[in-house]
């Protein structure tokens, strides 16, 4: 995912009761920031500061944000600069961003935490400013996970923003279930293998069906399978088994025809959409994280797929009465390897912005690897190669060491300008194979000719 979402705002809104700990609040709003001069906060005997210019951020209104906003603080002692990360309700922010400041030019904001999908408009359409050069002795990339600058921060070869909140989909399990002696004979003496956290999507397979218990309310998992109104769910759920298994969304030419709608791609997407399917709850074609969080809290289901970002609703005891049962595990491997579907934020400088030195001394700070020990700290998900094989990170809380596994191995959905279309065709069309009006095969056909028409269009194809 990759948190906008604009088209999944009632779904952020329904995380309030869900999700406690993540919930969506702030003191911002969507009223335009003020540049004007501030007083500026006392700078360290010998620091320079830009006085009088204040910094100011856009993200969304969330937890995120808050931890921004405090660790902030750190550069204004530093600095002098004084920082403001102006939170935007969910449901505004995308709007806001790309059409009141993107198309109306606005110098309002210095520095915006973007979807990586942001990237190909942000970069083409001249939205945000080239970082390639300044980075490259600015930025410790050397620290920072390979996966995470290919696609929270580069497009067409250029750098345009480093990681700000990184994210991946992994997965929660009843230990309680998985740790039951009973459980775990019946499994072995069924599938010759040990019951424990799957491995592989073969063996995730197994274990759910095995758990599907229809008379006892319980089903094997829960899964991403919303389309249409549910933003990129099914997209951001599939995408990683269709690459687990061989198959792709395009070769390196970007040519679609014959990848996406190959044989491998196809049989991926009815392992995911109908096998699975077998083993979730009645009426999972509408899931996404938010259903996959409540099928876990209500004990619905022995293993949920989310995202790492809202895994601590499930670590305390006020907001999930199975928390001291949780375990979680990482996304499991296919035949061809381990990919895992990124979500999370990149933060990028606005070409409007009339403070850009000061968002560069920002950008660098924040990249540092003891920022970042602080950011995990108050609870961001850091792509600090160093931070996350850390002891201090693995500890701070049960979904951290698989999270600090998860981050080698992701991957992401198209970021290009176009990224709106190619969404809207997997979204609809994954979707129908799940809810049974379109097979496998049509489903990925439609796809293919309308990503390659898309491309083409756009001139990315040729």
């Amino acid at each position: 995912m990759r948190f906008n979402r604009t088209t999944g705002a009632l779904l952020l809104c329904s995380i309030l009761s869900v999700s406690l700990s993540l919930s969506l609040i702030g003191c911002g709003g969507d009223k335009p920031a003020d540049n004007a001069a501030t007083p500026t906060a006392p700078t360290k005997p010998g620091v320079t500061a830009d006085a009088g210019t204040k910094l100011v951020i856009a993200w969304a209104q969330w937890k995120p944000s808050d931890y921004l906003d405090e660790l902030s603080k750190d550069f204004t002692k530093e600095t002098g600069i004084p920082v403001e990360v102006k939170q935007i309700e969910w449901p505004q922010y995308q709007q806001k961003i790309q059409t009141d400041v993107w198309s109306g030019k606005s110098p309002d904001y210095d520095i915006i935490v973007g979807d990586s999908q942001w990237l190909g408009r942000g970069a083409t359409e001249g939205h945000y400013v080239d970082l390639t050069d300044w980075s490259k002795t600015n930025v410790p990339w050397s620290e920072i996970s390979p996966a995470a600058k290919t696609f929270y921060c580069d497009y067409d070869g250029k750098t345009w923003g480093i990681p700000c909140e990184a994210d991946a989909i992994g997965f929660a399990y009843r230990k309680d279930l998985f740790e039951d002696p009973a459980e775990k004979t019946a499994y072995k003496a069924k599938y010759k293998r040990d019951l424990a956290p799957p491995k592989t999507w073969d063996e995730f397979r197994d274990i759910a069906e095995f758990f599907t218990r229809p008379d006892k309310n319980l089903y094997g998992t829960a899964l991403f399978y919303a389309g249409g109104g549910g933003y990129d769910g099914i997209t951001m759920g599939f995408d990683q088994l269709l690459w687990c298994y061989g198959g792709d969304l395009h070769n390196d030419k970007n040519e679609v025809q014959g990848v996406i709608n190959s044989p491998t791609s196809v049989k991926a997407l009815a392992f995911y959409t109908q096998e699975l399917k077998k083993f979730t709850p009645p009426g999972s074609e509408t899931y996404y994280y938010n259903e996959t969080l409540k099928a876990f809290q209500t004990g619905q289901v022995a293993m949920a797929m989310d995202w790492y970002t809202f895994f601590p609703g499930l670590t305390d005891t006020a907001q999930n009465p199975l928390a001291d049962k949780t375990g979680f595990f990482l996304s499991p491997a296919g035949p061809k390897g381990r990919f895992i579907s990124l979500g999370g934020q990149g933060m990028s400088i606005s070409s409007y912005s009339k403070n850009q030195e000061n968002a560069k001394k920002f950008l660098a700070w924040f990249s540092k690897q003891e920022n970042q020990q602080k950011w995990a700290k108050l609870g961001g998900l850091t792509c600090d190669t160093t931070v996350l094989a850390s002891s201090d990170f693995k500890n701070a809380a049960p979904f951290n060491p698989s999270f600090a596994d998860s981050v080698g191995s992701l991957k992401d959905f198209y970021n290009n300008p176009k990224y709106a279309e190619l969404l809207d065709s997997t979204q609809t069309n994954w979707n129908a194979v799940v809810t049974g009006t379109m097979q496998p095969q049509a489903a990925m056909d439609t796809i293919a000719a309308k990503h390659t028409q898309v491309l083409k269009d756009a001139g990315i194809l040729k």
